[in-house]
């Protein structure tokens, strides 16, 4: 999937040294479900786990080839014509920037368009209000709150905010974004 900013391709271990390199801050793993990898050999690992278990996909930037995060497509039931989209790593240079809501608007025109999308979720933990802030930006919906749904790196048990878009909801997010994209520069 090519944007203007970023392109997504099937994330691979070729990805390892890049994605290790821009994700290196703790700060973006605070509020993920798996500890931060320690070197690169641990972030094979942990691509090896996401090819295995999701749909994952590498963010390129477009303007110098270098991989800046990571985002997966997950618990995809073609019957029901749902899925999810989450998992989603971006390096602190590429905050605030268009790469990641790009990247929603092509999985989302992917989902939609391509797959004929019924339902797209993300969940994201309650606590990460910044997180929250971002999906309501795409045009999503609160759904609620799955009290102590899954279990942190840390033991604790987290609260998962659930957010949704419809196919009636679709053609004004994309349009936001469509527009977000278009002014916004990738640095």
């Amino acid at each position: 999937m090519l944007g203007k900013h970023v392109r997504l391709e099937p994330l691979s271990l070729d990805h390892a040294q890049g994605l290790f390199e821009v994700t290196r801050d703790p700060d973006i793993w605070t509020w993920l479900l798996s500890a931060q990898p320690r070197n690169v050999d641990d972030m094979r690992a942990w691509i090896d786990q996401a090819v295995r278990t999701r749909e994952a996909f590498a963010q390129i930037e477009v303007a110098t080839g270098r991989v800046v995060g990571t985002t997966s497509f997950y618990e995809v039931v073609p019957e029901h014509r749902k899925l999810v989209i989450g998992y989603t790593i971006v390096g602190s240079e590429w905050h605030g920037t268009a790469i990641n809501p790009e990247a929603k608007l092509l999985l989302l025109t992917e989902a939609f368009e391509a797959r004929g999308a019924l339902r797209v979720a993300w969940y994201t933990d309650v606590q990460n209000v910044r997180s929250q802030r971002a999906i309501e930006k795409l045009g999503a919906v609160k759904d609620g709150v799955l009290r102590a749904n899954v279990t942190r790196p840390d033991g604790s048990q987290r609260d998962t905010a659930v957010y949704s878009m419809v196919p009636a909801e679709w053609p004004a997010a994309r349009e936001r974004l469509t527009s977000r994209v278009s002014r916004d520069p990738s640095r």
